[in-house]
């Protein structure tokens, strides 16, 4: 292996020591380099008149510039391109070169294989929504957005996703108990929670199993109007006071005319593709209580319930202990949000 080449500051810190009539022994122990590369830099010196190192050069390039140009335009056509893809096409214009060297090319212009999120399909007329919806709620005031109430349905499992995690080990251990993570298949139970919050807080937290007469955790038009005229009132007047409006999903076992009864004002929220078969919102990445429920998991990664009583209580108390400050945060990154629809054409953008 090539040793690193010395800098030219220490390159002109020997030849100052030398002019001080130090010998080479005396250099190199001072600067702590090889006896040989003094004497080497001495004799350069003396010879060429030089210090800095030739440009050395490398190994030919095995691409042309016409060829890196397809290699790109290949990659901007269709980011899902593969190398054998792109290798294949060059060869059928005469070109031979291997994965490795198209690799290379793709990452001197800073493109880097990624795993593709998965984002829902959006319908262009959906997206036209997504667009109008963003437009005019980008010029309504902070006010107008602390004046609702945020609603949905959410799915908590009773042994939470710890996500990917790293474990230092030896070979052959990775099966180790004490090297590895436990996993329930279907989460080891579930239950379904209906919640609202506002930019001044959290507010309740209502199971549906605890709604219905069978115990379970479907959600029919009966079950939803008697939540809504339980908990609307009470968490509205409660966060935000007599005049507020409602956020709700685009769902069909909602039952509308009951909502029409009430009188309430209701935020009109943009469709997401038709038929997605979801338990989000119709626009994830437009609504704030989505980070919410990601907050209220988290907090539960510390917990450790074993059956669903314990769960619920669990889950009440992080629900609970979720901040003022976090709820507000989340309802006034609105205007980013909105900002980021307009900037995506109304694709879905980061949640």
């Amino acid at each position: 292996m090539r040793s690193k080449e010395l800098s030219l500051q220490v390159k002109e810190t020997i030849l100052k020591l030398q002019k001080q009539k130090k010998p080479i022994r005396e250099i190199a122990t001072i600067l702590r380099v090889a006896k040989s590369t003094v004497w080497y830099i001495l004799r350069k010196k003396a010879s060429t008149g030089e210090l800095s190192n030739a440009k050395r050069p490398g190994h030919l390039r095995k691409t042309t510039v016409v060829d890196d140009r397809r290699i790109i335009s290949m990659v901007k056509r269709n980011p899902f391109t593969t190398t054998n893809q792109v290798k294949n096409t060059l060869q059928g214009v005469g070109v031979s070169i291997s994965k490795s060297t198209i690799k290379g090319t793709l990452l001197e212009r800073k493109y880097r294989g990624c795993t593709a999120r998965c984002k829902p399909l959006i319908s262009l007329k959906n997206r036209k929504a997504r667009l109008d919806f963003a437009k005019e709620h980008l010029k309504k005031p902070a006010q107008f957005r602390k004046n609702i109430l945020w609603t949905d349905e959410t799915k908590i499992n009773l042994y939470q996703n710890d996500g990917m995690k790293k474990v230092w080990r030896r070979g052959g251990t990775a099966h180790y108990p004490k090297h590895t993570t436990s996993s329930v298949k279907h989460g080891g139970g579930s239950v379904m929670a209906w919640v609202c919050m506002a930019a001044s807080g959290t507010g309740t937290l209502v199971f549906i199993d605890n709604a219905t007469q069978d115990r379970s955790s479907r959600m029919n038009s009966e079950v939803f109007r008697d939540i809504l005229s339980a908990q609307i009132q009470l968490n509205a007047v409660k966060l935000i006071g007599r005049h507020f409006m409602i956020q709700m999903d685009n769902d069909p076992k909602q039952s509308q005319e009951f909502i029409k009864a009430q009188k309430w004002k209701i935020l009109q929220w943009p469709s997401q593709s038709p038929g997605a078969s979801c338990i989000t919102p119709c626009a994830p990445d437009l609504n704030p209580i989505e980070n919410a429920f990601h907050l209220l998991k988290t907090k539960l990664r510390t917990e450790r319930p074993t059956n669903k009583q314990q769960l619920k209580a669990v889950a009440v108390k992080a629900w609970q202990s979720i901040k003022k400050e976090e709820t507000q945060h989340l309802v006034m990154s609105m205007s980013s949000r909105l900002q980021a629809v307009i900037a995506s054409k109304g694709f879905s953008t980061k949640c």
